[in-house]
């Protein structure tokens, strides 16, 4: 069955290597802290200027001053430090975060990914997204596998205006994870009691599902 929104953020937060600087994305990445194993320690980078954020305040116990870039009210670590938008993003764009895992809408077979622009719809700007798709040294997408409306995400072309080209390297879902590779989109994982045929029903590109595919493990 697919997998719930904690256990994709509890498999996603095993991509995060010990001492790295990692930046998450608004919505479902934020759940990611809540599932890092106690032998990994990461600093968390918030574009607004923060580096080592930590979990969420419990209830009465917020700073309303102390928020992310998503505008939600964080705690800090011991050894945190706070800096301008100019070093934080000077941060990002001379590659000094190690990964940044992000939703997305549309990610393409090549690894383009649309995550900041519905057309019709309200745009409040790309934010730091697009710095971030081209700055981190690996880009990592954690969504549902289909929309809502039950269209596509994984798709051979984006249709949706672009956050960066060829820059996602792997896709987990709630079916599955994907790795995106100059061949093409290859399957690694499936969720629990779901078949290769179903992640192919639900994938709108070619899916390479030939090698060792394993089955997710999260204990959520």
């Amino acid at each position: 069955m697919p997998l719930t929104r904690n256990q994709m953020a509890a498999r996603a937060a095993q991509e995060l290597v010990d001492g790295s600087y990692v930046n998450l994305g608004i919505g479902l990445p934020t759940l990611i802290p809540n599932y890092v194993p106690d032998d990994v320690t990461v600093v968390l980078h918030s574009e607004n200027g923060v580096l080592g954020v930590g979990p969420y305040p419990w209830e009465g116990e917020a700073d309303p001053k102390l928020i992310n870039a998503g505008k939600e009210t964080v705690t800090v670590l011991p050894g945190a430090s706070y800096f301008d938008s100019a070093l934080s993003f000077g941060m990002i764009r001379g590659k000094r975060i190690d990964t940044a895992i992000l939703g997305a809408m549309q990610v393409s077979a090549r690894g383009d990914i649309a995550n900041w622009a519905v057309p019709g719809k309200l745009i409040k700007g790309p934010g730091g997204a697009m710095d971030l798709v081209h700055g981190a040294r690996r880009v990592i997408v954690v969504m549902e596998h289909v929309a809502k409306s039950g269209d596509h995400k994984i798709v051979t072309e984006c249709d949706l205006p672009l956050t960066g080209r060829g820059v996602v390297s792997r896709i987990i879902t709630d079916l599955a994870v994907i790795d995106v590779t100059d061949a093409g989109l290859v399957l690694r994982e499936l969720a629990p009691g779901v078949s290769v045929d179903d992640v192919r029903a639900a994938t709108g590109a070619p899916l390479d599902a030939e090698g060792v595919i394993e089955t997710i493990d999260v204990a959520v």
